[in-house]
């Protein structure tokens, strides 16, 4: 059985095109969102997932349809594959159920992988640059000596409270307490 799922990203947008062209291939049931790409949950994305059994197919009009990004899509057919089912994409071609078809796909998997990694090692590169210039990367402390010895001082006083006190100092409870670890009244520093 051919199942159809179809999404547009916003209200003013259109799912009538996709599915015409679902429909025109054969999908016996259509499944549709209106919910950004970037949305991880995607209810008619989930109710599809859920209806389809094993032998069928899921389509889609185009493979940006289906998944977030490329890896996302990867992992969509990967999981469908271990499910036994087959996967659909009338605009480009891409047909899992066929040996051609998988190969593709495949070789998008590849390509996607080697994206990834061409992606760690520019970013470990330039970290390493980075550190032999003497920089260190990461956030900025949330509290510097100065904020922690005014911590120090405003919880000394037991007039303020802890909401008082990060309030003041804008930072969060956790935050605070993370910085300050109250032993005796000795201020241990947490890094």
């Amino acid at each position: 059985m051919l199942i159809g799922y179809a999404r547009v990203s916003t209200q003013d947008q259109n799912l009538d095109l996709q599915k015409d062209e679902l429909i025109k291939s054969g999908c016996e049931k259509i499944f549709y969102d209106i919910a950004s790409g970037s949305k991880s949950e995607r209810t008619g994305l989930n109710d599809a997932i859920e209806y389809i059994r094993e032998g069928d197919i899921l389509v889609v009009w185009k493979m940006d349809r289906l998944g977030r990004s490329l890896k996302h899509l990867i992992e969509i057919v990967g999981e469908l594959e271990k499910g036994k089912i087959g996967f659909k994409s009338l605009r480009e071609n891409i047909d899992t159920t066929s040996p051609g078809g998988r190969l593709i796909f495949h070789i998008f998997g590849a390509l996607a992988e080697f994206e990834r990694e061409i992606i760690r090692e520019r970013t470990n590169a330039g970290l390493s640059a980075a550190r032999a210039r003497g920089k260190k990367g990461g956030r900025p402390k949330a509290m510097d000596d100065k904020k922690v010895l005014m911590a120090r001082s405003l919880f000394s006083d037991k007039k303020n409270s802890i909401k008082d006190i990060c309030k003041t100092l804008n930072v969060s409870k956790p935050t605070l307490y993370r910085y300050l670890k109250v032993k005796d009244f000795e201020i241990v520093y947490d890094d």
